[in-house]
């Protein structure tokens, strides 16, 4: 799987970032890990960069993504003949899946009946479609089952082999909280039977710290800030869980101390062309943005007692093996 060359010619892989093993960071000594936070910030990056981490730390691991996106997939390998819906090898140790409801519902039903076609038979029904589609957080539900599916040592998915660890893309924070809870959810509806039952199981493995972990992504901004706290406060009411890890994503450098800023604006009083003011403009403005993105970090690691891992701004037009690998490297050295 290639990405491009180097300066000499040499096929760039997901390999390529997968230097010599240091001590294994202990968020990366669970099995699950879910990576969430508010829409937008980078979650889907993150995921990819904790997931070379594990890879190069020597652990098997697969990076899960929810409601049939494919974002991490399509951002580690340039290959475009891929089935998102397999776990698709990424890397050595670094695998990917996107779990798609409908998929994973079928594959449950398999389980279940233990005869394809009977599931095959029911899942083609119309009728049945329509329940699916009309049953509140059936998707949400099978989508979890598959995620623990991933998770344990002993896989019931036909020739699948074990992982070390399983990171989930998640959805989006308020999303994101009610996609955990969905397997109590659906245990306290039922209340007996293998519905009941299996979600029981699986609610047990999400709110077990030993073996669950929750990491917030955040932007250096308000809004993100804001819910970022609220998140903790969320999983600790109705997981029990607490953040095990912050990441704040898109920090633009902070260049300037405050002598040089006041030179600047001296300078741009007395600019006397416009191309020399709109370059000091643009350094102030980018000066006062990385100030503002700061004191943001500043409140954020006060409000949930915990220091933020840092992620620079990438100024690139799209982020992809090698600017993700970048980035995994700074993760690893933050957690």
């Amino acid at each position: 799987m290639t990405t491009g060359s180097d300066a000499n010619g040499v096929p760039r892989t997901a390999r390529d970032h997968l230097p010599s093993p240091t001590q294994v960071p202990d968020i990366l000594d669970k099995r699950l890990i879910f990576v969430t936070g508010k829409g937008g910030v980078g979650k889907s990056t993150v995921a990819a960069a904790l997931g070379l981490v594990a890879a190069r730390r020597g652990m098997r691991t697969v990076i899960a993504e929810v409601a049939g996106q494919d974002r991490v997939l399509r951002a580690l390998t340039a290959r475009e003949d891929i089935d998102p819906f397999c776990e698709y090898e990424l890397a050595d140790r670094l695998f990917g899946i996107s779990i798609d409801p409908e998929h994973a519902l079928q594959e449950y039903l398999q389980l279940q009946l233990r005869v394809r076609q009977l599931a095959d038979l029911l899942t083609s029904s119309r009728m049945f479609q329509y329940f699916a589609a009309a049953t509140p957080g059936l998707q949400e539900m099978v989508t979890m089952g598959k995620v623990w599916e991933l998770a344990q040592l002993e896989r019931r998915s036909r020739n699948a082999t074990r992982y070390d660890l399983v990171i989930v893309d998640a959805p989006a924070t308020g999303h994101g909280v009610a996609f955990m809870r969905t397997p109590k959810t659906f245990a306290d509806i039922a209340r007996v039977g293998p519905i009941a039952h299996q979600g029981r199981i699986i609610h047990s493995l999400i709110v077990d710290r030993r073996r669950t972990g929750v990491i917030a992504v955040a932007l250096p901004e308000e809004m993100p800030v804001n819910e970022t706290m609220l998140l903790r406060d969320e999983i600790a009411r109705h997981l029990g869980l607490e953040l095990d890890a912050v990441v704040v994503n898109g920090l633009y450098p902070d260049r300037f101390g405050p002598r040089q800023a006041g030179s600047l604006a001296r300078a741009l009083e007395t600019a006397g062309t416009p191309l020399a003011r709109a370059a000091l403009q643009t350094a102030l403005s980018e000066h006062v943005r990385a100030r503002a993105q700061r004191d943001e970090v500043a409140r954020l690691s006060e409000g949930i007692g915990l220091d933020p891992v840092e992620l620079p701004f990438l100024f690139e037009p799209e982020l992809r093996i090698d600017e993700v690998g970048r980035l995994s490297e700074t993760l690893e050295a933050g957690l």
